[in-house]
């Protein structure tokens, strides 16, 4: 539970990714990884996560910016908030990745935390974050799955013993734009979907991301696929500001004379894993972009639902939000 101060580690500043590599691969599994440090502050300030080693990369330039190739836009993990939310290239051919990132947190919070650290981050149920001994924690319970846990903000799919939910309105943009994560270790460099990139307590519980000790996010890719679609996001929170996704919803989609040809679509705050949601994929391709498609898909989106005690809620929630994006995008 909560202290007053720190646990003591040694703290590690590299200048290049090779270095980070090498100092992690020494420090083994008592090493932590920090970015901006708007998370992993909080986690050693509540002495929840007492790593001896924090390696900080915040000083690592080439982990830093937006670079635009032929075949899309490679962001660096380091890359602020702020910078995708402002950048000209974002805003013109991917905005669902623009328009996400400025719901995140405050102003002040974006201009320090890095898309890396908001895609990488842990859930934000307060069972786990306090410090009790759950599922996820490596323990044996489950203390937001009882008939009296507050759990409003909790999974309504795939629940498996853990039913935290996925807290980063990023992730569902990212998986909507088919962007690719490239993870670097001492093994060398690997480039996963976006969609495989995040992973459920069935997978493995004790993570959310395949990210392993030593790992590195080091870019985010996003190809053309997607460039200049119809873009719909939009986020519901309890607080308009630095507050986490209820449920929050991100769509792209291919449309001509009034017909959807593709489409891609990602829900969060629903399971622990940004959901896309095929089945209304499938559903809307080669049909007319209309209130009778939008109402048909918003019933689809939300079979297989299993709310907990308090987050009933969230299921016409998540159907008018699928709504909205077919009807106002």
């Amino acid at each position: 539970m909560l202290r007053d101060m720190m646990s003591t580690f040694e703290l590690q500043q590299p200048s290049s990714v090779a270095d980070a590599l090498a100092i992690l691969k020494k420090a083994g599994k008592d090493s932590w990884v920090m970015a901006g440090g708007n998370d992993s502050l909080t986690w050693f300030k509540d002495r929840v996560k007492q790593p001896k080693t924090v390696v900080d990369i915040s000083g690592i330039g080439e982990l830093k910016g937006i670079r635009e190739g032929a075949n899309g836009v490679e962001i660096g993990s380091l890359t602020s908030l702020t910078e995708i939310v402002n950048n000209k290239t974002i805003k013109a051919k991917f905005a669902l990745l623009s328009d996400s990132a400025a719901k995140v947190a405050s102003p002040q919070i974006r201009n320090t935390g890095t898309i890396g650290g908001n895609v990488a981050q842990d859930t934000r149920c307060w069972y786990y974050r306090g410090g009790l001994p759950c599922y996820r924690a490596g323990g044996n319970t489950c203390y937001a799955d009882t008939p009296t846990a507050m759990n409003r903000e909790h999974t309504l799919f795939n629940a498996n013993r853990c039913v935290a939910v996925s807290p980063s309105d990023i992730a569902p943009a990212l998986v909507a734009l088919d962007a690719k994560m490239v993870i670097q270790s001492s093994g060398g460099t690997k480039v996963v979907d976006a969609e495989k990139f995040f992973v459920g307590p069935a997978v493995d519980i004790l993570n959310m991301t395949i990210l392993k000790h030593g790992d590195i996010l080091t870019a985010i890719r996003i190809p053309n696929t997607w460039a200049n679609a119809t873009f719909y996001f939009e986020k519901v929170a309890d607080r308009e500001v630095w507050d986490f996704p209820l449920v929050n919803v991100a769509a792209a989609m291919k449309v001509s004379g009034g017909t959807i040809s593709d489409m891609r679509i990602a829900v969060g705050g629903v399971e622990a894993v940004p959901k896309r949601l095929q089945v209304v994929e499938d559903l809307a391709k080669g049909q007319k972009k209309n209130i009778d498609v939008a109402k048909l898909a918003a019933k689809a989106s939300v079979r297989g639902a299993k709310p907990l005690n308090f987050n009933h809620f969230k299921i016409p929630l998540m159907e008018n939000l699928i709504t909205r994006a077919f009807r106002d995008s």
